[in-house]
């Protein structure tokens, strides 16, 4: 890492860049570059946060470009350009999922040859989706090791998990501990036999009606803000994000649940895949092989099987 301040190079200045942006500031983490293809964007709404800088006490830089220059040096970069899947206004009709990805990955692709031109020691944290197939094309089009290329899917899916067993139980979030693994869709693999409530395993407070139930909204999460707002959602999907850019500007070594590259743990060699990750300022410092029993494997394969599906559209 570089020293003296860190900076953060957000790309794609919508709902999700600009809230990454946000919490970055709130937290005084690092000086914020914001790049977007819209003309003003990335500019008018950094030049905005930046504003409210006097009132909420933070006191760093905050620049909006539509060009890469501004980014050049920085320490962590998030991507999170790219098309979401909606419907053609004139058809009714969804792209095809082979159709999406080779859009996103044109788009990322691109954005990886700027990023890694003007911050080849950067480490790029992947939010596009389809999420773990992005990282791939990330990893290719960067050149970049892959401790330096995470997807950011875990952290927000656990986050999930835990506020829903949080609601039910009428708990603080803050005493929930649980772990979500695999690729981020509806096969993501939440674990109930590794989840727990203030040290309490949580079958033992709940129902396992009711904990499915909670495992399967889990899975569905990201459609449920969907259908409620019409587009997706952004807060959490930042909060997040910004987790890890914390855990890796600060060293924190913590162990966050990313979509990281494995080579062999799992028994997953070339294929990213949602595994606890201890991130620091190397990036994915570590990956912890939990024991996991045949159902939990069966799950993970399923998972895996899906990721492959979506990466191999690639043609990499």
């Amino acid at each position: 890492m570089a020293l003296g301040r860190s900076k953060v190079t957000v790309v794609g200045a919508g709902n999700v860049g600009a809230t990454c942006a946000h919490w970055i500031a709130s937290k005084e983490l690092a000086d914020v570059v914001l790049v977007d293809i819209v003309e003003g964007m990335a500019k008018g709404k950094a030049l905005d946060l930046l504003e409210s800088g006097p009132v909420m006490n933070f006191d760093i830089s905050i620049v909006g470009s539509g060009s890469y220059e501004a980014t050049a040096d920085s320490d962590v970069v998030i991507i999170t350009a790219g098309v979401p899947r909606k419907k053609d206004p004139v058809t009714g009709q969804f792209p095809s999922r082979d159709d999406l990805v080779k859009t996103n990955q044109n788009i990322v692709g691109e954005v990886t040859r700027q990023v890694a031109k003007y911050s080849p020691n950067a480490i790029i944290i992947v939010v596009s989706n389809p999420l773990d197939a992005m990282c791939h094309v990330v990893l290719n089009e960067s050149g970049f090791p892959s401790e330096r290329v995470i997807g950011q899917a875990g952290a927000l899916d656990t986050a999930r998990y835990k506020t829903f067993i949080a609601l039910e139980l009428g708990v603080s979030v803050r005493d929930i501990h649980g772990i979500v693994l695999g690729g981020h869709g509806d096969e993501m693999v939440p674990l109930p036999r590794h989840t727990s409530v203030a040290g309490i395993p949580v079958r033992e407070l709940m129902s396992e009606d009711k904990l499915q139930a909670i495992i399967q909204r889990t899975r569905k999460g990201g459609g449920e803000i969907v259908n409620i707002l019409g587009y997706s959602g952004y807060y959490a999907p930042a909060a997040g994000t910004i987790e890890m850019v914390e855990a890796i500007i600060k060293d924190q070594k913590r162990v966050i649940p990313s979509a990281v590259y494995l080579t062999g743990q799992y028994g997953y060699d070339g294929l990213y895949v949602g595994v606890p990750a201890v991130l620091g300022s190397k990036g994915v410092e570590r990956v912890i092989e939990m024991e996991l029993n045949d159902e939990e494997k069966a799950m993970l394969e399923v998972s895996a099987t899906a990721v492959r599906s979506v990466v191999g559209v690639l043609g990499y």
